[in-house]
């Protein structure tokens, strides 16, 4: 035996990966064993760990015979040489994917506990496995990571096939391994302890180093108080930056509301702690605000937001971001406002309890993907919502809260609001485009 157990084979494997201490590195561990061992790896380097969650797109006559792979945040991988050797249409294509979607999705959601994913562009990321045979999750992790904006990937194992160390070089920059033994028959011949990992283990594993992260990424990132000028008039927000921001989501809050809306701030928490900065800002003067008629202009509520926007690709720290909107009740009918037309650099939108109905004749010129969050009890609203689809030419979606009210106020309502709108804003402000390559 070379490896007492899977938390000692990572502290070996460690000791291998000991040059990329100090660097942005993200460690992923693929579950469920290879997270144990990349919880070692993570701890022993002081970087942030993740789980990273493939699934494999079987052709469907020949389920190990994989055309592509998919992974969260959209990333999406097919090799089309593959699809056509294979003669599949894009219909049998997207029936495979939906099937494997919702799978993965529910594999995160009891991994994550409701944690988003961590923000992986332009970042080393140290792929792990408890070990590798054949090497078809490691390679199809190793492309999906990529496809989520990694900068560098590199695969680590503690024990691997040379067959399969030589064949993943083409899907990694680099391939670790502290043990390659002339035949490999079984992973587990390698462990004096190979029993299965528990899934309460993983997710409690998971959790401790997604606290360690919360911890630094608070610590780290910049908060400031700013004044934006709008066309003459002085606004007040507040911008948070995390350390690796991917991305940028200002925040158009509804009817009666501003940047201290306690709602609007838990969702932005939970954008930070998946690498987004965000901007909350009051897009009326306390003076305006006395005149009731301004809280529902929805168009000198866009113009406000689209001056807020243009602000902020004027800022060092933010000019290179991609920008999202969220928008709350009238709030998201101005940000659906201000995405209208071709110049807008919106990439993402988000509408928690909106009224699109309000943005009416600029709706089919969005073209930005938006997304749609109502409540379930939230019936006017949601029929308005429903309604809002037909008119929107762009990608759509309508997600519906179970039980939730107006204002989600119901336990857990505003969490999945939160997850919803993370996964949105980091799965269109990364590459998620299609590659080749098999995934096989």
């Amino acid at each position: 035996m070379v490896f007492i157990d899977r938390a000692d084979a990572g502290r070996q494997l460690a000791e291998r990966l000991r040059s990329l201490r100090g660097e942005d590195v993200v460690v992923l561990g693929l579950p469920r064993g290879g997270v144990v061992v990349a919880f070692e790896v993570a701890s022993e380097l002081g970087v942030p760990l993740d789980v990273i969650v493939v699934r494999k797109l079987g052709v469907p006559s020949e389920p190990e015979f994989g055309f592509g792979a998919i992974g969260e945040g959209n990333a999406r991988i097919v090799d089309d040489q593959v699809v056509r050797l294979a003669g599949l249409n894009r219909s049998q294509v997207a029936m495979v994917e939906a099937r494997e979607r919702e799978q993965l999705q529910r594999q995160v959601r009891w991994l994550r506990g409701g944690r988003p994913p961590l923000p992986l562009a332009g970042r080393t990321v140290i792929v792990v496995d408890d070990g590798i045979a054949t090497g078809s999750t490691a390679r199809a992790a190793c492309q999906v990571a990529r496809a989520r904006g990694a900068l560098r990937v590199v695969l680590a194992v503690p024990v691997a096939s040379a067959d399969a160390v030589a064949s993943l070089r083409r899907d990694a920059d680099e391939v670790v391994c502290v043990h390659i033994p002339g035949s490999l028959s079984a992973i587990g011949e390698w462990y004096d302890d190979f029993s299965q990992a528990a899934d309460e283990d993983v997710t409690a594993l998971l959790g401790q180093a997604a606290d360690w992260s919360g911890r630094r990424a608070a610590a780290a990132a910049d908060r400031r108080e700013v004044t934006v000028n709008a066309g003459g008039v002085r606004l007040e927000g507040s911008l948070v930056i995390p350390a690796h921001a991917t991305g940028l989501v200002v925040f158009a809050h509804g009817s009666g509301s501003g940047r201290r809306s306690p709602r609007n701030r838990f969702v932005a928490a939970a954008l930070n702690r998946a690498g987004l900065a965000t901007l909350l800002a009051d897009l009326l003067t306390p003076q305006e605000e006395l005149n009731r008629g301004n809280v529902f202009d929805v168009e000198l509520l866009a113009a406000r937001l689209t001056a807020i926007t243009g602000w902020l690709r004027g800022q060092p720290a933010t000019s290179g971001m991609p920008v999202g909107y969220f928008g709350a009740s009238t709030g998201a009918a101005a940000a659906l406002w201000a995405a209208a037309g071709g110049g807008s650099p919106v990439r993402a939108i988000v509408s928690r309890g909106g009224r699109p109905d309000l943005a009416g004749p600029r709706l089919s010129s969005v073209q930005a993907p938006v997304l749609l969050i109502v409540g379930e009890a939230d019936t006017a609203v949601l029929g308005l919502n429903d309604a809002a689809q037909e008119l929107l030419n762009c990608e759509n979606k309508l997600a519906v809260v179970a039980g939730a009210t107006h204002l989600f106020e119901e336990p857990g309502a505003l969490e999945q609001v939160a997850e919803l709108a993370s996964d949105w804003f980091t799965g269109h402000f990364t590459v998620s485009g299609a590659a080749t390559g098999s995934a096989a």
